[in-house]
């Protein structure tokens, strides 16, 4: 019998963890050193569960501990609220980033060799709001505070889609001031929306081989250069341009769309890619509603809109694991070869989690479920 077929589905699920990548930064940074009960391994598995169950508090994490199959993958039977909230505050995202990134890696590893078009960087922000009283590091205003998860999804194909670079500031940053940090694959293609809009970026990435497509905000002063041809429907115009007025005008020529969107509104698309159709800059900025609907899922199916504990790192902590968890459903997916939706996977995985494995892959496998 395989191996796998010996596991529970919680176990398969979390195999592709590098466990082994955190017992080495544990040991490094003593972080069990005085930990008897709750290592980080066990603050991590119930963190997962914590996203996958969606609870509420911590309380509801200690109250979880009266399964047996849960006591069993933790390595204990009970745990304070207290003993829960010391370790969310203690250990450094910097462990769970290291975790989420190698994921990352894992993924990317199944299109290695693969004839692909050039990949889809989609760029954007969320904003969590914060009760400022608990969060006056995340504060942006008197009364307000908010947590900004800056973004980058990667669309391989319209199958596989997933997260592999971010940042999180205060909600009073600046996208824009993000977007460096965001651009640094060549190869790529990047789609971000006009709250990104800056000639002066957008010259120096042309200048240094970066592809883009974005869009111009209504008041933008452009000057026709070259007008192509536009025969696509919903095309309404494909221009070569100069970019911004006389005393902040952008050193490249760049190429406008005009598309009409599915609500009649014109949209005008900027691009520094000119061997490509229009209807092509026009789908790829369309490909840009998977971000908002990623940031949906993460917001209504994992536990980042409320949080467990109020510094930082507690809160850093929570959305490295929700990345996690989504990651770990992506290479699910692409183990079994199954196109269910990241949502179902998470539902069959939800109430199977303690059966064996070989279960919930058939399910994900059997192309007759409905």
């Amino acid at each position: 019998m395989d191996k796998n077929t010996l596991l529970s589905s919680f176990g398969k699920w979390v195999a592709p963890i590098n466990f082994n990548l955190l017992y080495e930064q544990v040991d490094a940074l003593k972080l069990d050193y005085y930990t008897k009960k709750l290592t980080t391994e066990s603050y991590l598995k119930l963190m997962l569960l914590a996203h996958l169950d969606e609870w509420d508090s911590l309380h509801d994490m200690s109250d979880a501990m009266v399964d047996d199959d849960l006591q069993k993958a933790v390595g204990f039977e009970s745990i304070s609220v207290s003993q829960l909230s010391r370790r969310n505050n203690e250990i450094p995202s910097e462990v769970l980033a290291k975790l989420f990134f190698h994921l990352v890696g894992k993924i990317k590893t199944f299109h290695t060799g693969t004839k692909t078009s050039m990949p889809l960087n989609i760029i954007d922000s969320t904003t969590i709001p914060l009760n400022v009283k608990k969060y006056r590091w995340a504060e942006f205003r008197k009364t307000k505070a908010g947590l900004k998860i800056h973004m980058r999804l990667v669309m391989m194909d319209k199958h596989t889609l997933y997260p592999d670079q971010l940042t999180m500031t205060p909600a009073k940053e600046h996208d824009r001031n993000q977007l460096e940090v965001l651009v640094d694959d060549p190869n790529a293609m990047y789609v971000f929306d006009r709250g990104y809009l800056d000639y002066e970026r957008f010259d120096r990435m042309t200048d240094d081989g970066y592809f883009f497509v974005s869009r111009l905000k209504k008041n933008a002063v452009t000057r026709d250069i070259h007008i192509f041809h536009a025969r696509e429907e919903d095309i309404l115009s494909d221009k070569m341009v100069w970019i911004g007025t006389t005393q902040n005008r952008a050193e490249n020529a760049f190429r406008v769309v005009e598309v009409k969107d599915r609500r009649g509104e014109i949209l005008r698309l900027i691009t520094n890619r000119f061997d490509i159709s229009p209807k092509e800059v026009s789908d790829i900025y369309r490909s840009r509603w998977e971000i908002e609907l990623f940031f949906k899922w993460l917001k209504q199916h994992v536990k980042i809109k409320r949080f467990y504990g109020e510094s930082e790192t507690a809160v850093e902590n929570q959305v490295y694991t929700a990345l996690i968890v989504y990651c770990l459903h992506v290479l699910i997916q692409l183990e079994t070869g199954s196109k269910r939706k990241i949502l179902q996977v998470s539902r069959w995985l939800k109430r199977m989690v303690w059966k064996p494995a070989y279960q919930w892959v058939r399910r994900l496998e059997d192309r007759t479920v409905p």
